[in-house]
């Protein structure tokens, strides 16, 4: 049996979160493998709506095993407010359908005082953080001074973990001629939510070992998009973690052969949330357009996204770097009624052609965006459930991106409903 990632193909805000769902009932675990509280999956299920951050989005299912993999970085308060939330909709959570792995990194309130700070600090340069102490959170874990999920159960070993904290974050502090952490409040902090975040801590990677060898469909769901990759993505305009599929093996503590099919989440047209270069953006009309009838707003920040054109040169990159299979394309309907489509198929910068992104900053500023028209189509695409139901036009549409993509559309969606699907090929029959 197939085991399944999804990631977004573009810079996030795709809807994975339906697309996920859709899968999740066909799997047997669900694994978020990196980011943080910074992500938001939105889900509608019988006309209620639930708002994921931090918790797989199979954990809506009974009977699934939900898991948050060594990748993601973890508030815990946060976490515990989004368990109660979802307890109060009606949602079964305990440690026999949610595992955290005990190697994971904590995120704390230093973390977030700290991302805010300096992201004010920039000013106009700012990165667009959610300022949720992601950023800083990864810092401290790739500087081999993070408190992981495990230490909360040894006080003497989460003694010498705050020491080493604080002796980086309070020299940065003092540069930034603020007051100073105290110790006892930190360990005080993390004694008090201890008992509640423990319960939960499991060695994931021999979880997800025995998943494989049982022969049980394992679905890895990535946070955010590949063009917001640390690596890969619009650098400094960017995440603090991997966001490609590779990263659901290593932050869940899994080899490679782990994964079978990478379905990419793509959106009809193109979005962004924060700075950073967008080639084919839209500032006029279309744009709004765009925006009011996708609902364009992130469920975790409710920042307004920032719209555009389809972007083909951006997706066949993100494609390429992380070995999607597939697409899953969705919000094809908010196109419905708009006379002409375009979308991008190459970049000019500085008078030369180009079919892909640069990795300089410079070169992704100057880009102008080389665009194709189509046909656009005046019926309603909403809710359609089979190729039948689509105008001609959107039909042509969607070919027509599969080519300059060179990739498949794996699933077409056409509303936030998990039934309004069109299903070309399921990722788990692999």
């Amino acid at each position: 049996m197939a085991n399944v990632v999804v990631i977004g193909s573009q810079w996030g805000d795709e809807g994975k979160g339906k697309i996920v769902d859709w899968l999740s009932e066909k799997a047997d675990v669900v694994v978020r493998f990196q980011g943080g509280h910074n992500a938001g999956h939105t889900l509608v299920i019988n006309n209620i709506t639930y708002k994921l951050s931090l918790l797989p989005s199979g954990i809506v299912r009974p009977g699934k095993l939900s898991i948050i993999g060594n990748g993601v970085v973890i508030d815990p308060w946060a976490l515990i407010n989004e368990i109660g939330t979802l307890r109060g909709q009606g949602v079964n959570i305990s440690p026999e359908n949610l595992v955290i792995a005990e190697n994971a990194t904590l995120i704390l309130p230093l973390h977030k005082d700290l991302d805010l700070k300096r992201e004010n600090a920039l000013g106009d340069a700012k990165i667009g953080t959610t300022g949720r102490g992601i950023g800083p959170a990864y810092e401290d874990k790739v500087g081999r001074r993070a408190i992981r999920i495990g230490d909360l159960a040894n006080p003497d070993v989460l003694d010498q973990r705050v020491n080493s904290l604080l002796m980086h974050h309070n020299a940065l502090l003092r540069g930034l001629s603020s007051q100073e952490l105290k110790k006892d409040t930190i360990l005080d902090h993390l004694m008090e939510v201890a008992p509640k975040i423990l319960p939960y801590a499991n060695t994931v990677w021999r979880l997800l070992d025995g998943a494989r060898q049982r022969g049980n469909r394992i679905l890895f769901e990535g946070a955010q998009g590949v063009m917001l990759d640390n690596d890969h993505g619009t650098y400094p305009y960017v995440t603090s973690s991997n966001t490609v599929a590779g990263q659901a093996a290593a932050g869940s503590g899994q080899g490679s052969r782990i994964i079978d099919y990478v379905l990419g989440i793509t959106k009809a047209y193109t979005t962004r949330v924060g700075s950073g270069p967008f080639p084919t953006e839209q500032k006029n009309d279309i744009g709004n357009t765009l925006g009011q009838r996708g609902r364009e707003f992130g469920t975790v920040t409710g920042r307004k996204r920032r719209c555009g054109w389809f972007d083909a040169v951006l997706v066949n990159q993100a494609i390429k770097i992380s070995g999607i299979t597939g697409i899953a394309l969705t919000k094809l309907d908010v196109l419905d009624g708009i006379e002409e489509l375009k979308v991008c198929v190459g970049y000019e910068i500085d008078g030369e052609r180009k079919d892909y992104l640069p990795a300089s900053i410079a070169s992704q500023t100057n880009i102008q965006p080389i665009y194709e028209i189509l046909e656009g189509w005046n019926e309603s695409t909403f809710g359609a459930r089979t190729w039948v139901d689509l105008p001609s036009s959107a039909i042509k549409y969607v070919k027509r991106i599969e080519e300059l993509i060179e990739a498949p559309v794996a699933l077409l969606s056409t509303s936030p409903e998990r039934e309004d699907t069109i299903t070309v090929h399921d990722p788990f029959a692999d």
